[in-house]
């Protein structure tokens, strides 16, 4: 295992088992494919060849039409080829393809989920957001559940997700997972934008206008990482939305740069669509929730993570601290970033929380 750390670019691999295995990877396949790596050049290639294992097994059980099986199988490939793409931006050729099977096998694998989702297209400046749309399990065809936004961080993707919206779905609510700018299928077309709010009035629109099967008065928002700056500096211009959760975001991106290591600043240089490192830092500092915190009025339950060395929980303390609205802090002092190593001390507990502000 040693071997994988003479790539100073793996360093940081080796504090990822927490996030790959909480979110669907199997634990023997982290420790097969890091155990084997020696450059980071390899990194997409070979984990794209293990996704490759779970796809078809998937593929075989949807020919027998096992399809609760195929469902499983489909929706581990489509999470492992996402780690396959994930901060892997100096071939983006390589890592589109990894990253189209993904979405690939997260399409083919969503009816078959318990319980089922549907692939969605939501209109945005002539193009689209894609997304995952699922509503909880036995319920009446009338019934109406509340429904939480989910935005993920730099590097994520709506196909690492699954296992968060259980959280919500397991308690009554329906879950829009999307692709926002810089985001998975969003990436390409659109940058990262700093004034999100004008991401998820669009979302919130089309949510409004096409859907029957959801209570559109009744919106929660949640984000992960950056996505814990991007749900913060939503609720506080878009007022249709009741509560938020912010997980580990940055209070200012451009203030942490320095700080960065050189995959997560060589990812936003790309998601953001810069020419230059120089361009993207200044392009980091528009994210910031100074001036912005104060405006919050709804409900916001903020965790930060003591050991966060990408996002430091000073910097959810702030946000909590400014805010305006009813706020609670949750900290997770032995929690790495936004804490997928202790998991446990505050999925179900922030879900609990989003459950009673809707309603649920």
């Amino acid at each position: 295992m040693e071997a994988r750390v003479t790539d100073p670019r793996l360093h940081h691999a080796l504090n990822w088992e927490a996030r790959f295995t909480v979110n669907g990877v199997a634990a023997s396949d982290f420790h097969d494919v890091l155990g084997a790596l020696t450059s980071w050049d390899d990194w997409c290639r070979a984990w794209s060849e293990r996704a490759h294992v779970h796809k078809d097994l998937g593929r075989e059980a949807l020919d027998a039409k096992h399809n609760f099986s195929a469902g499983e199988h489909l929706a581990r490939a489509a999470v492992t080829y996402h780690f396959a793409k994930y901060l892997f931006v100096q071939d983006m050729a390589q890592m589109r393809a990894a990253h189209m099977k993904a979405v690939y096998c997260l399409t083919l694998a969503l009816p078959h989920l318990d319980p089922p989702g549907e692939r969605v297209l939501i209109p945005y400046e002539g193009k689209h957001l894609a997304g995952t749309l699922r509503r909880p399990r036995h319920l009446a065809k009338t019934a109406k559940p509340p429904i939480v936004l989910m935005t993920m961080g730099l590097d994520s993707t709506k196909e690492e997700l699954l296992t968060f919206e259980m959280n919500f779905l397991d308690r009554g609510m329906a879950i829009l997972a999307f692709d926002g700018p810089g985001q998975g299928e969003a990436e390409y077309d659109f940058p990262i934008r700093h004034d999100y709010e004008n991401v998820v009035g669009p979302v919130i629109d089309w949510l409004k206008a096409t859907r029957n099967d959801v209570d559109t008065d009744r919106i929660g928002i949640w984000g992960i990482s950056l996505g814990g700056y991007y749900a913060p500096r939503t609720v506080a211009f878009e007022k249709r939305i009741r509560a938020a959760i912010a997980n580990g975001g940055p209070y200012n991106w451009g203030a942490l740069w320095e700080k960065l290591p050189e995959l997560t600043r060589a990812a936003y240089v790309r998601r953001s669509h810069s020419k230059t490192e120089a361009e993207a830092k200044q392009k980091a500092f528009t994210l910031s929730l100074e001036g912005v915190a104060e405006k919050i009025e709804c409900p916001l339950f903020v965790i930060a993570a003591g050991l966060d060395r990408l996002c430091p929980p000073e910097d959810a303390q702030r946000l909590a601290r400014e805010s305006k609205g009813k706020t609670e802090l949750l900290v997770v002092e032995d929690g790495n970033h936004v804490a997928h190593n202790r998991f446990y001390k505050y999925r179900a507990k922030s879900a609990d929380w989003m459950a009673r502000q809707l309603g649920a």
